[in-house]
């Protein structure tokens, strides 16, 4: 909507990772707020590639697209939205000429792996495109559809001037929704399945063929040598995260396996959206990125339900209480973690460890703080390595998202996993930056 009130819009790439509603939110979108929607697939439909390759005159362009669809063009009432634009590289070149000579057309692309489009074209529009990122449900969306009144008591809470618990007769209830929403809640397809009968079996279902839908890209998008290796890195992720130090090794793919072997497959699995990379810092300083160590990283899926299914774990285990996260020795947890700061922070995401003795599971700058983060899967919650962060460099405020309540003691501010989607505002609040203006 912001994009569509911007009389300075240029052309939109909606980008993330496939099957998470990208086609279905750009058709609502279409249909409620224009006059007239015309939706290309432009990986079915082959023979659009052609108008494309040749001419890329807007004018011509609009016209050739007119008489496709059926329909006339009019600048500020139509929507044209060229869906897997990444099949037809010559579609986002003429991104470039529909910005400089009729940005007046409102004109979005998306595609399920256009990063790995962007990252590799050569004739990409730089600087003629905005971009829009995608992600999974957060469990405040899922919640909306789940239970309404727990909804609003979600905000309510939220929204308080000051750090403050949440009554039991909804902190329970919200805890225990949470827990189901990790297993079935991110991926849309797969919550409505759920939502409308809560069958696992079936919702289990329609995460396999998720996963073997992504499988198949890994073939029909990579080299054969790169494809299997992007399968491999893949496959072993849960093993990864399932290990004490959550360091990705190479040599859990395959015995003496480096990183020159697999590094380009875990940059494709990165720019296709489907991994997350946090990568440890050498100290602490700012910026952050100044002290980023190339050599260790930690790799998470972009969605929990993902991950369990990869893991194989039986999503029977949601009625057996905290065991839940248990058995994946926390590995869900700071998952789920990782996706939810990573719609806020994207890349600037990172760890620290000293020498063995401590680890922080994610270290943010927020304003001029550098904050630890660190995320305990239960409610026992004492941490050796907050205090030894703490020892070291004395931060303004120390993070813990549990599966305690919300609240602040001291400088250690505990946020539940259900409020890691708005971790930043919540220690904005804890650190009382109002001075600082909002920082979303």
């Amino acid at each position: 909507m912001a994009w569509k009130a911007n009389s300075q819009r240029k052309p939109l790439l909606l980008m993330g990772a496939r099957q998470i509603g990208k086609t279905t939110v750009l058709k609502s979108f279409g249909y409620n707020e224009y006059s007239t929607l015309i939706y290309i697939n432009l990986e079915r439909e082959k023979d659009m590639h052609s108008l494309f390759e040749g001419n890329k005159n807007p004018q011509f362009l609009l016209d050739s697209i007119s008489l496709f669809s059926g329909h006339e063009i009019y600048p500020e009432r139509t929507l044209i939205v060229l869906d897997e634009i990444q099949e037809c590289r010559d579609a986002l070149t003429s991104l470039k000429y529909f910005n400089e000579e009729r940005p007046d057309i409102q004109l979005i692309g998306a595609g399920s792996l256009l990063g790995l489009t962007v990252a590799n074209s050569a004739n990409f529009p730089v600087g003629k495109v905005e971009f829009l990122d995608m992600y999974p449900l957060t469990f405040s969306e899922y919640l909306a559809s789940r239970d309404k009144k727990l909804y609003k008591a979600y905000h309510h809470y939220l929204e308080q001037e000051t750090i403050a618990s949440i009554p039991e007769v909804f902190f329970n209830p919200l805890m225990a929704l949470f827990k189901e929403y990790i297993l079935f809640g991110g991926m849309p397809e797969v919550a409505v399945s759920f939502l409308a009968n809560k069958d696992m079996s079936k919702a289990q279902e329609i995460q396999n063929n998720i996963i073997r839908a992504y499988e198949m890209d890994f073939v029909k998008h990579a080299d054969k040598n790169t494809s299997v290796k992007i399968k491999q890195a893949w496959n072993v992720i849960p093993a990864q995260l399932a290990a004490e130090n959550r360091k990705f090794i190479y040599g859990m793919i395959r015995k003496g396996a480096r990183a020159s072997d697999y590094e380009n497959a875990i940059l494709w699995l990165c720019e296709a959206g489907l991994t997350y990379q946090v990568k440890r810092l050498k100290k602490i300083g700012l910026p952050l990125k100044a002290y980023e160590d190339f050599s260790a990283f930690k790799l998470y899926t972009f969605e929990t339900g993902i991950l369990i299914r990869l893991a194989k774990l039986d999503p029977r285990i949601i009625a057996r209480g905290n065991s839940l996260f248990t058995e994946f020795k926390g590995a869900l947890a700071e998952s789920f973690v990782c996706t939810a700061l990573n719609k806020t922070f994207r890349n600037d995401l990172y760890y620290w460890n000293s020498k063995g003795v401590a680890e922080v599971d994610f270290i943010l700058n927020i304003a001029k703080y550098v904050i630890p983060v660190e995320v305990k899967s239960g409610t026992i919650t004492k941490s050796k390595s907050l205090a030894v962060y703490k020892d070291k460099y004395d931060p303004a405020i120390r993070v813990r998202i549990s599966e305690l309540n919300l609240k602040q003691t001291g400088d250690v501010l505990n946020i539940p996993l259900f409020y890691a989607e708005h971790v930043k505002e919540l220690i904005e609040k804890g650190l009382n930056l109002k001075s600082f203006g909002t920082f979303k």
